[in-house]
């Protein structure tokens, strides 16, 4: 989707395009950054030339399944619309219509949990960065870092707020798992970036 008209849809008083696209977004401009700070950094150092060109790579190949993410994000909620619009007039039909909102809320967090994974990555890639980079652009890794950051936040929020109508109890145990582990890696790569960021940004 163009970013004007994206901006526009966005901005209106429909349910989607909504927060989940909107983390995507986020992922996708950290990976945009992430690629550029890496290649800004191989030319820098030539030394370091083969990890900071894989770097690049990868992020490169995140920012077009992010992208893709935006648009795959508001589709899996009108999934969830299409289900409660289902007929309820019979026995059979209600159970029907029960068991398809379930399905479509359990799908609407297959975006989100990619958005998560990738993010993850990205932090992986711009502490690398941070640390190891070009110098003189480590605003443009940080800021790469903060946009990771709440792309991964937005994915698990959007799961969060799926979860609560989901009755499987397995489902629900797996993602919580799964959260858990997100968050436990986010926040170990977080408190080295954090510390390293700390002397240019007041955190």
């Amino acid at each position: 989707m163009e970013l004007k008209r994206f901006l526009e849809k966005l901005a209106s008083a429909t349910p989607t395009p909504g927060g989940g696209s909107t983390s995507a977004l986020a992922g996708a401009l950290s990976s945009s950054l992430v690629a550029m700070v890496a290649g800004l950094s191989s030319k820098k150092d030539r030394t370091k030339q083969k990890g900071m060109e894989e770097i690049r790579e990868k992020a490169l190949v995140i920012q077009k399944r992010l992208f893709q993410a935006i648009d795959e994000d508001a589709k899996s909620f009108d999934g969830v619309i299409k289900a409660f619009r289902l007929p309820k007039g019979s026995d059979k039909e209600r159970l029907h219509r029960i068991q398809e909102i379930q399905k479509a809320y359990q799908k609407a967090t297959l975006t989100p949990q990619l958005v998560c994974e990738q993010s993850l990555h990205l932090l992986e890639y711009s502490k690398i960065l941070i640390l190891k980079g070009n110098q003189n652009a480590i605003s443009d890794a940080g800021v790469a870092v903060f946009l990771a950051d709440a792309a991964l936040e937005g994915g698990m929020l959007n799961i969060g707020i799926n979860l609560v109508a989901v009755t499987e109890k397995n489902f629900l145990k797996k993602m919580n798992v799964l959260m858990k582990r997100w968050t436990k890696k986010r926040n170990l790569i977080m408190k080295t970036i954090l510390k390293k960021l700390a002397g240019i940004h007041s955190v």
